[in-house]
């Protein structure tokens, strides 16, 4: 079995899930990318990734393939396409751009009559919206990713500055004003084969301090509400949706669920490492099997976990507070060979008990950091599964309080 995996830089989901996954059911592995130094020990072929045509192109003159596919946020709808034309399970590529593009998510859920949430597309050249929306609102990047240029502003002078700010380092990209959405964050995690979608399960998200939108944790939410459920999955219905793994990010409002986005691929800083923990199934590989045209594993339902532990799992990340040099950090310890949890290079993990620990550094002692109010200030993961919320709280506590990140 022959998997053509694109890619651009390598993240943990590809270097430890899904190239380790493809290793386990046996395939070979041929990385397109067109970050080419990232990909040690595996067949690599340097690629405009961005062009579906290149991407065909390439394979198309390699080996025959088996399995087209890509976890990236960019490069779904690419990916689709070349697929397709190989005659291959494919997402529907027109479903990737619409679930990209906040913009086109809006209209589509719009149109379909799913959700009212009023948004406003800014072209590049324009400083704020030319019609009235109720404040606050929240300003993004249309094709923007890890809360990059993500602001909320309270009133017209707030937006026309947020959008002045952001039109200095985007001035080509396509911008979207609406309403903000007040209520607590989840996440809903689907796998679909293309008959089938199944619920896996869902986040809990907690976020830093407004008006800038970092995630800071998330905790297992495993039984989505009924009526949560109905919602979200009407919309990515309504989207196209169905292939493969999908994270999809909504708040539950006084007016009931409102999608914020919906992220066509694996959720992603570690919590698919937790994830698969927390259902005890081997989740990258499960996602590369309906990409061959295997159904979804049907003897065992997602959600509740499949080792029959009722746990509680948190991914919690070390966000910069201030500029400066990284002059202390947690320590690398050696994975205890009784782990459960899915280590990953550079990472640690700690068993205690009936709590088992993981940190993943993201940032290095010696390095210089300058937060930008994005996911890019993260300096490290953890993660942590335990009995119960209070337990896992307070492992987190202890390592946070025990291994301090220390910025000069």
């Amino acid at each position: 079995m022959r998997l053509y995996l694109i890619t651009l830089n390598p993240t943990d989901s590809v270097i430890d899930g899904f190239l380790p996954a493809a290793a386990a059911l046996g395939w070979d592995v041929t990385i397109l990318t067109d970050q080419p130094g990232g990909y040690p020990d595996h067949e690599v072929i340097e690629t405009d990734v961005r062009d579906f045509r290149g991407l065909i192109d390439v394979i198309a003159a390699h080996h025959p393939p088996d399995v087209v596919f890509s976890n990236s946020d960019h490069l779904q709808a690419e990916t689709a396409l070349a697929a397709g034309y190989f005659g291959l399970p494919h997402k529907d590529w027109r479903a990737c751009a619409t679930a990209k593009n906040k913009a086109l998510m809006r209209r589509r859920l719009r149109l379909a009559g799913v959700e009212p949430v009023r948004s406003v597309r800014l072209p590049p050249g324009s400083a704020a919206p030319p019609e009235a929306l109720p404040y606050p609102v929240v300003i993004k990047p249309a094709m923007g990713v890890a809360s990059e240029d993500v602001v909320l502003a309270a009133d017209a002078a707030e937006l026309t500055a947020a959008v002045r700010s952001i039109r200095k380092r985007r001035p080509d990209d396509v911008l979207v004003a609406e309403e903000y959405l007040e209520g607590p964050l989840h996440t809903l995690e689907t796998l679909g084969d293309g008959e089938t979608t199944a619920v896996i399960g869902g986040f809990r998200t907690t976020l830093g301090p407004l008006p800038h939108f970092v995630e800071e944790r998330l905790d297992w939410h495993p039984d989505p509400p009924a009526d949560h459920l109905r919602h979200v999955t009407a919309a990515l219905a309504a989207l196209g949706v169905g292939l493969g793994a999908c994270h999809t990010e909504y708040v539950v409002t006084r007016d009931g669920p409102r999608v914020i986005e919906v992220n066509y691929r694996l959720i992603g800083d570690n919590c698919d490492f937790l994830l698969a923990d927390l259902i005890g199934a081997p989740l990258h590989q499960e996602i590369l099997r309906v990409h061959a045209g295997e159904p979804l594993p049907g003897a065992v339902p997602y959600g509740t976990g499949r080792h029959g532990e009722d746990l509680h799992g948190a991914v919690v990340s070390i966000v910069a507070d201030r500029p400066g040099v990284i002059i202390a950090a947690p320590p690398v310890l050696v994975p205890s060979p009784t782990a459960v949890v899915s280590p990953a290079p550079g990472g640690s993990t700690l068993v205690r008990d009936d709590i088992r620990l993981w940190h993943r550094p993201l940032r290095a002692v010696g390095e210089r950091i300058e937060p930008v109010n994005t996911n890019r200030d993260y300096l490290g993961l953890v993660r942590v599964i335990g009995p119960d919320l209070t337990r896992v709280d307070s492992a987190i506590d202890a390592f946070r309080t025990d291994h301090p990140w220390v910025i000069e």
